[in-house]
């Protein structure tokens, strides 16, 4: 027995385990209680909003849904948030404003899952005017489905905290629009600035239901980069008499990759990644300009200057290198579709941490790393005004595929695939749990 406790009197010893029980029966009644809600009410929500997703900027059914769901909750809900964003307040006596945020948007990917509730939606795309397949490829509807169960529980236990709730439904986040747009639109001086935020993704890369925590960055940063290379025109047997600008933009992606290999510190890390090469429209024409698309991803303000001020000191001197003058060295164009890095705060990390552990169990905390660089504009709601505030991790992921990939198996599709999916009961129920229990930590009784 534990020194402590056996040194305890009777009666104190007595007490302190009813604590103990009481706690874990607490924690017990809440997983019953949110296991019910899903097999009542929330799998069915995700059957639906996985099998109807909709396009960045164009969520209106989706947001319609969830402005009906969390206004039949309880909650004040105000719809067209920096566009169809919906933001739902819960006031519940003195004390903090936390918010929570889910993002709503599908992507243009037609799914091959095989899933009995498959995506067949089709939408016509707001950028290219195309009709398009629409899925759920990257777990938005978990997401939407976790916060919709997070709203009702805390309605259902408001007598166990107090404060103001906030709950952000998203638009946008494959574009990395929708946070910002809900800001300009004057997100906190309508509904007040709070005092801690929170957000979840769910992960392909975690164990279904377990969670998944950092104290430094979760997700990078990102820059979208576009290099237009000029040439001079010619004909394809005589080469002498242009500037061929394929050769030149291909000397700038090698280039390129010494940025992280040998500029970068080792222990830094940070991306470079030329995803276009667009030049040339026939066999024996050497073209007059190229084009070169590139995803640049860092986690610090000094890395991202370290490769953004890279990126066009090779790009402009490879042109010189070429011979170009200095009225067709190559353009480089950083597009306003940037995100800081998102960065939890360490002690409220720590806290929460500690918090899952002891109300879940320490089985609960992944031990899978992340190991991508994969970016998220949900800083934008956190970083200007700067609030305390952490985004985690939920498992999508049974085991058992983990243990066949490793043994030769069929891979772990990626967020993104059109092949992605995840187990949604685990993954909506511990991101509610979680979320719960953050919230109640966070917005104590008096």
């Amino acid at each position: 027995m534990n020194r402590t406790l056996a040194s305890l009197k009777p009666g104190l010893l007595a007490l302190a385990f009813g604590l103990l029980l009481t706690t874990s029966a607490i924690a017990q009644d809440l997983s019953a209680v949110i296991q019910q809600d899903y097999d009542q009410h929330l799998d069915d929500l995700f059957k639906h909003f996985h099998a109807n997703p909709e396009l960045s900027t164009v969520e209106n059914k989706t947001a319609a849904r969830m402005a009906e769901e969390l206004s039949s909750a309880g909650y004040d809900v105000t719809t067209g948030i920096g566009g169809t964003g919906v933001v739902a307040i819960l006031k519940n006596g003195e004390g903090p404003l936390v918010s929570m945020r889910a993002d709503m948007d599908g992507l243009p990917v037609e799914e091959k899952s095989g899933l009995e509730y498959a995506s067949t939606a089709k939408q016509v795309d707001p950028i290219t005017g195309n009709d398009v397949f629409v899925m759920h490829a990257c777990g938005h509807d978990v997401h939407i489905t976790s916060l919709v169960g997070t709203a009702r529980r805390m309605v259902a236990m408001k007598d166990q905290w107090s404060g103001t709730l906030m709950l952000i439904v998203q638009p946008a986040e494959e574009r990395v629009l929708g946070a910002k747009a809900m800001m300009d639109d004057g997100l906190y001086e309508r509904f007040g600035t709070p005092d801690f935020g929170l957000a979840f993704h769910v992960s392909s890369g975690i164990e279904s239901g377990k969670i998944g925590i950092t104290d430094g960055s979760p997700y990078a940063g990102a820059d979208t980069v576009d290099i237009i290379v000029h040439g001079v025109g010619a004909h394809g047997a005589a080469p002498h008499a242009g500037k061929d600008p394929i050769v030149l933009a291909s000397q700038i992606v090698l280039a390129l990759q010494t940025l992280v290999a040998r500029e970068l510190p080792p222990r830094d890390p940070g991306v470079v990644t030329v995803g276009s090469f667009h030049s040339g429209t026939k066999h024996n024409i050497i073209s007059d300009r190229a084009v070169l698309q590139l995803t640049v991803r860092n986690t610090s303000v000094e890395t991202r200057d370290l490769l953004l001020n890279g990126i066009k000191r090779i790009a402009q001197n490879m042109g010189r290198v070429a011979g170009l003058p200095d009225d067709k060295l190559p353009e480089v164009i950083v597009s306003k579709e940037s995100v800081p890095p998102t960065i939890n705060n360490a002690e409220l990390a720590q806290r929460l941490r500690a918090l899952w552990v002891d109300k879940m169990g320490e089985e609960i905390l992944s031990n899978r790393p992340n190991k991508g660089m994969g970016a998220e504009d949900y800083p934008f709601f956190t970083t200007e005004p700067y609030i305390p505030s952490v985004y985690f991790a939920v498992g999508g992921t049974p085991a058992k595929d983990f243990t066949a990939a490793e043994q030769g198996g069929p891979p772990v599709p990626s967020h993104h695939s059109p092949l992605f999916k995840v187990t949604p009961e685990p993954a909506v129920t511990s991101g509610v749990e979680a979320t719960v229990l953050a919230l109640l930590e966070l917005m104590p009784k008096p």
